[in-house]
């Protein structure tokens, strides 16, 4: 049972864990060279402890029992000899560790088990100096320590599984979330993702093709991340980086550096700590706002962290669970790269790597060979039910509308490409059905789509010809009720606009509670030209959105409008690239599903209302004009529709 801690090393790292252990109730010694640096380390430790009470985490009298838990010296002998558990946290220097552990390992109880906190160092060889290779274990803490929940459990080569288990204990008790490294590679599995991600980012701007803050403002506004490349390099520290990556490489880690790691320490500019890295910080942190519209794909730079961990659950350092737990709580990613993989598309992700690899040949750009069987076996993540996760598709059909499920999100396809998915009662009927099926508790989320080029472009205009108007006033009562039902939906209703949305589609898409479109998509209420109106919610819907005088023009003119007017007049909530489209909605629908689903459905219930009879009746009467067959008639002739007024 460990009882007593040693941490060798009370500077960065070192104060920060004895914090740690301390406060989970282990009698702590903090050993370093000299009484200067050990007491620094101890006043670093009662500042921390103070900020905790500051902020009521902690009470006064808390503070002072962890306090008196921790003793300081610079005898390693003192600090060991008693120990269960040594946890070394000196410099990242493979020879002042070796050094240590040989004297540790002479000093320490034999049952005591010698932890390295190293973040890049071989623990194979660390382990080798010391006649206890099999009770040697590396142990990476994040920094700082006292905040980051994630501690890396790294097995050696002669690491027994008694020491495994013991280690993972300690790093729970001190309410860590361990995740095991199950072989000794270079950067283990977060500093491997790391690297590679913020390498390709420099490379990206090394070679002039993309400004750092536009990145940085694409990663934070796209990906979600907390920071960007050069923000968080900057924030690490330059010259931390230009090390960590020559210590993997000479591990046999494959990259192609980019020259401004070098190039910029060697200036004196290390980032944050000196006031000048890749951004000015003389004046605080740089103002990098989040961009969700930013000209710039974030997964041309985080492709390269996918690969790295689709390396790592290949050659079973870890799973894929294992690795991306590791780097959503070591990076705060707010998911892990091969879950984004799985919703960007693999098939999307290797074309990306391979892109790159035409353009520029380098060693790393060689798509993994775990990416590559999934995708030949049609594995490309949600959109097919599988990827490196399973979704549980589940995939039904209502005539010519396909219903499909990736939990927590219900996809509803028109499938009627060769016709531009018109409404019909058949189509209509599907779209019901759907929405009967995404009842079920686990879809948080609907999103309504087209097949083709289009969304829908409207309801079958061959059957207006016959419709007197009784039988138009039912068709539109019937069409109201179906919009309705979305309108109601107790659940988010997202209109996916990929090309036309055209009379009864646009009627269809406003009936939704958010429409995103394709930058190619046309949207409008062509129903003058015919000689009739709106019969689907378009004569109410429209002017809510865009307001009366737009509407208005729109309603009177029947013109079409592109994506980006629609946007700037509010018919739809975002305009997005067309090669995009699906990956964007899939992020706000994910980002809908995450919130308490009772909250949005009474917001729903809230902010919409019900005018539909009204539009109905008038769709029925309009049916008894002269124009009205003069206009559906000139369209089904294709001519042009001469209107007399009557």
């Amino acid at each position: 049972m460990v009882k007593r801690i040693a941490v060798l090393g009370a500077g960065t790292m070192g104060h920060g864990i004895a914090q740690v252990a301390a406060t989970s109730g282990y009698e702590v010694t903090v050993r370093d060279i000299s009484d200067e640096l050990v007491q620094n380390g101890i006043n670093r430790i009662r500042a921390s402890l103070i900020k905790f009470v500051e902020r009521g985490k902690l009470t006064k009298e808390e503070m002072e029992r962890i306090l008196s838990r921790i003793v300081g010296t610079t005898d390693l002998e003192l600090a060991v000899r008693d120990s269960d558990f040594v946890i070394e946290a000196v410099p990242e220097v493979f020879s002042i560790k070796a050094e240590i552990f040989r004297e540790v390992d002479k000093i320490a109880p034999p049952h005591a088990i010698l932890a390295t906190n190293t973040s890049s160092l071989p623990i194979s060889e660390l382990a080798s100096v010391t006649e206890r290779p099999d009770r040697f274990v590396g142990m990476h803490f994040f920094n700082p320590p006292q905040l980051m929940r994630l501690v890396e459990v790294v097995r050696g080569e002669r690491t027994s599984d008694e020491t495994i288990r013991r280690t993972i204990e300690v790093a729970k008790s001190m309410e860590k979330e361990p995740v095991l490294v199950k072989k000794d590679v270079p950067g283990f599995i977060v500093n491997r993702v790391l690297v590679r991600w913020l390498n390709e980012a420099c490379l990206i701007s090394e070679r002039g093709e993309f400004d750092i803050s536009l990145i940085d403002s694409a990663l934070k506004g796209r990906a979600g991340l907390p920071m960007g490349a050069f923000e968080l390099s900057d924030y690490i520290g330059l010259d931390v980086m230009r090390d960590m990556i020559d210590a993997m490489m000479r591990r046999g880690f494959v990259l192609t550096p980019c020259s401004r790691w070098s190039e910029l320490p060697s200036r004196g500019m290390l980032g944050a700590k000196s006031g000048q890295g890749f951004y000015d910080w003389s004046r605080g942190r740089p103002q990098i706002p989040p961009n969700p519209n930013a000209d710039f794909d974030p997964m041309e730079v985080l492709c390269m962290a996918v690969n790295e961990a689709a390396w790592l659950v290949r050659n079973g350092v870890a799973s894929v669970e294992e690795v991306d737990r590791a780097v959503v709580l070591g990076l705060n990613f707010p998911k892990g790269p091969l879950r984004m993989a799985d919703e960007y598309g693999l098939d999307r992700v290797r074309e990306m790597i391979e892109e790159k690899a035409r353009k520029f040949g380098l060693p790393e750009y060689s798509v993994d060979p775990l990416i590559n069987d999934k995708v030949n076996r049609r594995e490309l993540g949600m959109k097919s039910g599988r990827g490196f996760y399973d979704y549980g598709v589940r995939q039904l059909e209502f005539g010519p509308v396909i219903y499909r499920e990736t939990p927590p999100i219900a996809w509803i396809t028109l499938n009627r490409p060769e016709r531009l998915n018109v409404l019909d009662d058949e189509m209509v009927s599907g779209i019901l059905s759907s929405l009967m099926e995404a009842r079920r508790e686990d879809i948080r989320v609907v999103v309504i789509t087209g097949e083709g080029k289009a969304f829908c472009a409207g309801a079958d205009v061959r059957k207006f010809k016959s419709m007197d108007p009784l039988k138009a006033f039912e068709f539109s009562r019937e069409l109201n009720k179906a919009f309705r039902e979305i309108w109601e939906f107790q659940k988010p209703v997202i209109a996916m606009i990929n090309g036309f949305a055209l009379g009864g589609g646009l009627e269809l898409a406003m009936a939704c509670d958010l429409r995103i479109a394709s930058d190619k998509a046309q949207l409008g209420q062509p129903e003058i030209t015919l000689g009739i109106i709106t019969g689907g919610g378009g004569s109410f819907r429209l002017p809510e959105l865009v307001g009366s005088a737009k509407a208005k023009e729109l309603l009177f003119t029947g013109e079409m409008i592109g994506a980006e007017e629609a946007l700037r007049i509010g018919l739809v909530n975002r305009v997005v690239d067309h090669e995009r489209l699906e990956e964007e909605t899939r992020n706000l629908a994910m980002k809908i599903a995450e919130r308490p689903p009772k909250a949005i459905e009474v917001y729903k219930a809230l902010l919409n209302g019900q005018k539909h009879d009204l539009e109905s009746l008038s769709f029925g009467l309009i049916f008894s004009t002269e124009d009205s067959k003069e206009g559906i008639n000139a369209f089904l002739e294709r001519r042009k529709a001469e209107f007399k007024g009557r």
